[in-house]
């Protein structure tokens, strides 16, 4: 696997890494047990970081130097692509012939890579595009920075390498087809999963008790990175407008904001703080730096309520975390949630981004009897549609067919 900007060891939440961590490592364990041995490639961030870390049994993560190890943003490290090529390159060449059956690229740049590698080695490239720049761009945040251009073009020509795409949802393969001329036989819809053993349902008063949550606290959760793709300032919004119409809740509010600062967030870190005291909302807001999954499962269990009301997913895996954790989501009706989140069953859809909207729906789960148990039920039972094992079982057999491809090519 190779997954350039970010590894699969670092905490989600925070910098670039999120869904995609977990999905890389989540899904290299599960092909691991089924005896598959997996490496990943992902690119050095410090010099503290060993070359090679085993990350489970059959799965090692390789950490190669390409550029300077800090101080390189996303949008910079097209620029280190040959770099990281030569040494996966080097790395592979250490082996017999034939070291490697197949290679899994994750996001554009990993492609990039990938398409050379499937070249030299002769083997099937299976790609993940996890986000893609004209979907992103055609639902900007207000103020956000658009995607580049040599991010598209450098997607097509991935799209173009493939031997195999991997889409998270139906949606997703449809945009691939329509957006990137994608060969419909070539796209293959494959649903991330979620550790059910790590989140599951916990006592809400156990959990509220133990993170010093007041026991009869009405808690909004948002959890993820902090920047405006996820729309945090959104959620921020609405409980404004609520407790402009619901001044009663205020004692009793408690908004946790679980994340941090990401991608275009960096240039201005303090953002979405600064946007809780214009609000006066500095007594209802609560600002938690990024925590491990077993922790967020605990989180999540805590609160009546999880918030994703990004501007675009294209699937959404705390939303899944946070229905197998046995509460209700609140998102946009958007990308990949609107598979992941069946309204009025699991949670609620939210058709807009306007504050005034996601108030009316947070103050139906909050103060609609009877609402929020029902859908914590059907939330838990979504979840289960939704397994790593699952994923891995389906992501071998797109493995498979991408080698039959190249044979009757061959």
């Amino acid at each position: 696997m190779v997954s350039l900007h970010t590894s699969p060891l670092d905490q989600p939440g925070t910098g670039d890494a999120g869904g995609m961590n977990v999905y890389v490592v989540e899904l290299a364990k599960r092909l691991a047990t089924r005896g598959v041995e997996v490496d990943v490639f992902t690119r050095a961030t410090t010099s503290a970081q060993e070359p090679e870390v085993l990350a489970a049994d059959g799965v090692l993560v390789r950490h190669i130097t390409a550029g300077p190890f800090e101080g390189l943003g996303k949008n910079e490290l097209p620029g280190q692509l040959c770099v990281f090529a030569r040494e996966v390159l080097r790395a592979e060449a250490q082996h017999p012939v034939g070291h490697y059956d197949a290679v899994h690229s994750h996001y554009w740049l990993s492609g990039q890579v990938g398409a050379l590698a499937r070249d030299r080695w002769g083997v099937p490239l299976v790609h993940s595009m996890h986000t893609m720049a004209k979907v992103k761009n055609s639902a900007l945040a207000e103020g956000d920075t658009p995607e580049p251009e040599g991010r598209i073009i450098g997607e097509e020509q991935v799209v173009e390498a493939a031997d195999a795409l991997i889409a998270n949802t139906d949606l997703e393969a449809k945009q691939l087809i329509e957006l990137y001329d994608a060969d419909p036989g070539r796209v293959d819809v494959v649903h991330p999963g979620v550790d059910l053993d790590v989140f599951r349902p916990h006592d809400r008063a156990d959990v509220r008790r133990e993170l010093g949550l007041p026991a009869d606290a009405a808690v909004l959760l948002f959890a993820g990175r902090i920047q405006p793709l996820k729309a945090p300032d959104v959620l921020l919004r609405a409980v404004s407008v609520l407790l402009d119409r619901r001044p009663d809740l205020r004692s009793r509010l408690v908004v946790p904001v679980v994340g941090g600062p990401s991608g275009s967030g960096l240039e201005h870190p303090t953002a979405l703080a600064d946007l809780a005291a214009e609000l006066d909302l500095d007594d209802v807001v609560r600002f938690v730096p990024p925590v491990a999954q077993s922790e967020l499962s605990r989180w999540c269990s805590a609160a009546d309520l999880v918030a994703v009301p990004s501007y675009n997913e294209s699937f959404g895996l705390v939303a899944v975390e946070a229905q197998a954790s046995g509460t209700p989501v609140v998102a946009a009706a958007v990308g990949g949630l609107t598979t992941v989140v069946r309204d009025e069953r699991s949670g609620l859809l939210v058709d807009s981004h306007d504050p005034r909207d996601w108030a009316s729906t947070l103050e139906r789960v909050v103060s609609e009897e009877g609402l929020r148990d029902r859908l914590a039920a059907g939330a838990v039972e979504q979840a289960r549609a939704f397994s790593w094992e699952h994923t891995a079982d389906h992501t071998l057999a797109v493995y498979r067919r991408a080698w039959e491809r190249m044979e009757v090519l061959v």
